[in-house]
């Protein structure tokens, strides 16, 4: 039978089919890539099922924190947004931790399983967030895929205590997300998640402060609300853009500062901001210089990786030299890149912004550098190599073909790499033997590995470790401290009372020391020498209830009886 259409009329209906199918099919071909990318994460991260908490702050994060163990309640709330323990203010950090012990107690899986979650999440949306603002879905698979599966972000993933490092990542990705549909549809209501997002994403870890100028970075590629042309008039139409894009980030910028400012006072307040004595400008801008570099290199080579890499003071001139005319030469290179491939300037720009808070110049810690500082700044270098190959060199089936494959291989190898790295996470003992493998003068490797070994039992071990700890960091005292508790486990009393006196010369306020020695002391009969150190103590810690009650029980015995004579046990720090 004729149809009654007009040609016209079968022309678009033909075209609205063909649409959908096109549509249907995109959907299958994303809901495939996420099911990928997912899947792979999961199994890079397979080890992580018998990973333990390790003892390299995950006690002061989560399994000796009263507050955390305690999980979710008023209390603990309030004090998640008042403390600046560990040198930070991220309540929500704090709040995630809560959480998991509401959920899983101190059972590690849980809280390791809660981190993989937020970083296959992160990965995810890293995904989508490329593909709607490209529409490439092949360049935004692979980034994403490397994001998820490089051996640089294990210990983002891998180390309970940076849900930091993948619960600001989320929120950084939410808060782009929310950005390019502000972009699509601008108003106040859809600018307001924008600042939303960012502000929980300060809370979580104020390494975010950069985000501001990655979007101004993303206005120029792939949103392309600047543009750059080499006529004077184009130039001057440019910075007027650039200027209104700035003044539509201002409050964003003024997160920003005060989130900086908050995050200096809480650093400083807990004294992990080291003074320019200690590491003078110089050192720190080589080392810098140095470690931009060390990074890319890592990033193409990731083998060696510790937990705690020992501050070199200043590198070699020789490495300082390359590594300033590396920096300089990618810079120039990608600049002059910005018109004909802008995605090469924005990756290089990002790489190098969002790693400056963290980069050295203000020394937080003694660290040279730590692989977790790479989990977003990456992002920027792997979309530059992504979008590095011009569209005319993968024309052709062939040329496609080999692209496909080796990127696949590559995505293998890192995968290999991240299951192997995932491995050494899974107890302290092997994260730190690892450590002292791939480092040298590492003090606080051996130091950690001491204290390890001691929870274990093994206290000859212990003590070499903490011995060599001392021998690298002569002024280390916790190191002096651990080696008379050990010299106590191992009935070495002298020993003992002269590693605790040493700790105790060189930082005077050291409070369990005292209390050990006052131990020592009262359980030898040498009560007046024991009043004297917890007396010490108690004037450095008025608080410490341990301590008033080894003075309490001391003085009561005394008076009571007024023989020398030594008191039940007392308990040592």
């Amino acid at each position: 039978m004729e149809s009654n259409r007009t040609g016209a009329e079968r022309d678009e209906v033909m075209g609205d089919a063909s649409f959908s199918l096109r549509a249907r099919s995109d959907a299958r071909l994303v809901i495939g890539l996420c099911l990928l990318l997912a899947a792979a994460t999961f199994a890079s991260y397979g080890p992580l099922r018998d990973a333990a908490f390790v003892n390299f702050d995950d006690q002061e994060y989560v399994y000796e924190n009263a507050h955390v163990v305690s999980g979710l309640t008023w209390e603990n709330v309030r004090w998640a947004f008042a403390t600046t323990q560990m040198g930070n203010w991220n309540p929500l950090t704090w709040l995630s931790h809560m959480l998991d012990c509401e959920l899983f107690g101190l059972n590690a899986r849980g809280h390791h399983l809660t981190n993989l979650l937020l970083h296959v999440a992160n990965t995810l949306l890293l995904f989508l967030i490329l593909l709607r603002a490209t529409r490439s879905h092949w360049r935004s698979g692979f980034v994403a895929a490397l994001f998820a599966l490089h051996p640089l972000h294990v210990e983002s993933v891998a180390w309970v205590s940076e849900r930091k490092d993948v619960l600001s990542t989320f929120f950084w990705m939410l808060t782009v997300g929310s950005y390019l549909r502000f972009v699509r549809v601008p108003s106040a209501r859809s600018y307001l998640p924008v600042g939303l997002f960012f502000a929980l994403g300060l809370m979580a870890k104020p390494m975010l402060v950069t985000l501001p100028f990655s979007l101004l970075l993303l206005d120029f590629w792939p949103l392309r609300r600047i543009e750059i042309e080499r006529s004077s008039a184009a130039a001057g139409t440019a910075w007027r853009q650039l200027l209104t894009l700035v003044r539509e980030k201002l409050p964003l910028f003024v997160l920003s500062g005060i989130a900086s400012a908050i995050a200096l006072w809480a650093q400083q307040g807990s004294g992990a901001v080291r003074s320019l004595d200690a590491w003078p400008l110089g050192i720190r801008i080589a080392n810098a210089a140095v470690v931009y570099v060390e990074y890319i290199a890592k990033m193409f080579w990731p083998t060696q990786l510790a937990i705690y890499y020992p501050h070199p003071g200043f590198p070699p001139v020789w490495k300082l030299a390359l590594s300033v005319a590396a920096l300089v030469a990618i810079s120039l290179f990608a600049l002059r890149a910005a018109s004909r491939r802008p995605a090469l300037t924005v990756g290089w720009l990002w790489y190098l912004g969002t790693l400056l808070p963290v980069i050295g110049l203000v020394q937080i810690g003694s660290q040279a550098m730590a692989d977790r500082y790479t989990y977003v700044p990456l992002i920027g270098l792997f979309i530059a190599l992504a979008w590095a190959i011009p569209e005319s060199a993968v024309r052709g089936r062939q040329r496609q073909l080999a692209l496909g494959a080796g990127a696949a291989a590559v995505l293998a190898l890192f995968s290999l790499l991240t299951w192997q790295q995932v491995g050494y996470w899974r107890g302290g003992i092997r994260l730190f033997e690892r450590a002292l493998e791939v480092t040298q003068n590492n003090s606080l490797a051996h130091f950690s590995l001491g204290l390890a070994l001691g929870h274990e039992g093994r206290f000859a071990e212990a003590l070499t470790h903490h011995e060599a700890a001392l021998r690298i960091d002569p002024n280390h005292e916790e190191a002096l401290y651990e080696i008379g508790i050990l010299f106590e486990r191992l009935g070495r009393t002298e020993d003992a009372i002269r590693a605790y006196s040493e700790a105790i010369r060189m930082h005077p306020h050291h409070v369990r020391a005292r209390n050990n020695l006052a131990a020592i002391f009262a359980r030898a009969g040498r009560l007046d020498e024991a009043i004297f150190q917890l007396r010490e103590a108690l004037r450095v810690d008025p608080a410490n209830q341990q301590v008033r009650r080894n003075l309490e029980k001391i003085e009561e015995f005394r008076t009571r009886t007024g023989v020398r004579l030594p008191p039940a046990r007392m308990p040592s720090g």
